[in-house]
């Protein structure tokens, strides 16, 4: 399923993904992904067991722009033996096959893998990022606002990637301060107010009740 977590920025949000993914330590509690723990977890053990990451900030987080295509085609995995030699000892011509199938598969348009991903629209970029996380088939993939600043193409292709692991059988986190792009995607919806979890929801609730969740308020019974 998708599961979409909806509320005002600066709530929480980039703090959840954060945790989920171990840039940040968990105070407590558990993150199970196939019935493992993975709280507390390294980066790179919890990709390893299946843990994708479109991170909100695609510059930030996502891409290293003074770096090529094929460079950042493999951030995350540069240690992996079929792209590591020996520690330290890249396989360049391996990396650069990977680089050039996902950029084909994704489409997205540079004049080479050997340009640097600041040449990019940033609609090409988020679909390299797409392609990068996608690429190892993830049990769970987390998307902090996924279509942040891209124009309605770019925004279509996104919506259709995340749709499509769904369709897969893969899990999704959607994170996203745009009410319009939780109903279009998620399966079932959660508001997020001041780091806690303010109430659960379908995914034909109305607006306003998704509002007062997303404002920490308890929706009322209407009298009879």
């Amino acid at each position: 399923e998708i599961l979409g977590v909806a509320g005002v920025e600066g709530n929480g949000q980039r703090e959840l993904a954060e945790t989920l993914i171990g840039l940040r330590r968990p105070s407590s509690g558990t993150i199970e992904v196939d019935g493992r723990d993975i709280a507390g977890r390294h980066v790179a053990e919890i990709r390893h067991v299946g843990v994708s990451y479109i991170p909100e900030d695609r510059h930030e987080q996502g891409l290293v722009l003074n770096m090529t295509l094929w460079e950042n085609s493999v951030l995350g995995r540069q240690n992996d033996p079929q792209f590591e030699a020996a520690p330290g000892v890249l396989l360049i011509r391996k990396i650069k096959a990977l680089a050039a199938r996902l950029v084909k598969l994704f489409d997205v348009r540079a004049r080479s893998i050997d340009v640097k991903a600041s040449s990019l629209s940033g609609g090409n970029q988020q679909k390299l990022v797409l392609a990068r996380e996608l690429e190892v088939d993830p049990k769970l993939l987390i998307a902090a606002q996924p279509t942040r600043g891209l124009d309605v193409g770019a925004i279509e292709f996104v919506w259709k990637e995340i749709l499509d692991q769904k369709a897969a059988g893969r899990a999704v986190l959607l994170i996203s301060a745009e009410l319009d792009e939780i109903y279009a995607l998620a399966d079932r919806i959660v508001t997020l107010y001041e780091g806690r979890i303010t109430g659960e929801f379908a995914p034909d609730a109305p607006p306003e009740q998704i509002g007062v969740g997303m404002l920490g308020g308890e929706k009322q019974p209407v009298a009879s």
